[in-house]
C-alpha cells in the first residue's frame, strides 16, 4: 500500500514539472508579471472572487491549449508572476456580472490591467412596444412658428 501510494505521489511530481516546463517552452525566454484589478463600473468598487482565466492565443488567433486561472481577493486584485511574452487572451468572470474578454499583447516585464466589469442588461425583444423609447430618446422638432402659405392669405383678403 505504501508501494502505491509513494509512486502515485512520485508520478504527480513527474506531471507536475512537466506541466510546467511545457507552459515555458524555452527557459531564456523573457516572462511578465502580470497584475489585475477588477473593478464594478457603476461605482468603482472591488469585485471579490472574480475569475481571471488567462489562454495563450495562437499565431492564427485561435485560444491555445492550456491555461490557467487565479481568482481576485477582497480588494479586486490578482497577479501572476511568469506568463510568456506572446498573445494572451484574458477572460473575467463573477457572478452578477456580464463576462470580459480581450486579448493583449504581454511584451513588458510587469503589466498591470483594471478591468470594469458592467451590470447585465435586459434583453431587446420584438414583442415588446419600443415605440416609445425612440421617442423619448429623440425627441420630434417642434417649431417655433408655422410657415405662411401665402395663397391663404390672398383669399382671406378678399370680400365675399
Amino acid at each position: 500500500m505504501k508501494k502505491i501510494s509513494l509512486v502515485s505521489l512520485v508520478g504527480m511530481m513527474l506531471l507536475t514539472m512537466a506541466v510546467s516546463a511545457a507552459a515555458q517552452k524555452d527557459p531564456d525566454e523573457p516572462t511578465s508579471l502580470l497584475s489585475f484589478v477588477v473593478l464594478k463600473e457603476d461605482n468603482g468598487k472591488p469585485v471579490r472572487n472574480a475569475a481571471v482565466i488567462m489562454h495563450p492565443v495562437t499565431s492564427h488567433g485561435k485560444q491555445g491549449h492550456g491555461g490557467m486561472e487565479l481568482k481576485t481577493d477582497a480588494e479586486g486584485k490578482s497577479s501572476f508572476d511568469g506568463i510568456p511574452y506572446g498573445m494572451l487572451r484574458v477572460q473575467v468572470l463573477a457572478t452578477g456580472f456580464q463576462t470580459y474578454g480581450e486579448d493583449f499583447d504581454i511584451n513588458q516585464p510587469t503589466m498591470s490591467f483594471t478591468i470594469k466589469l458592467k451590470r447585465p442588461q435586459g434583453q431587446y425583444s420584438i414583442y415588446e412596444d419600443h415605440t416609445k423609447d425612440s421617442k423619448d430618446s429623440n425627441p420630434p422638432k417642434q417649431e417655433t412658428a408655422p410657415p405662411s402659405d401665402k395663397s391663404s392669405e390672398k383669399k382671406s383678403d378678399k370680400p365675399n
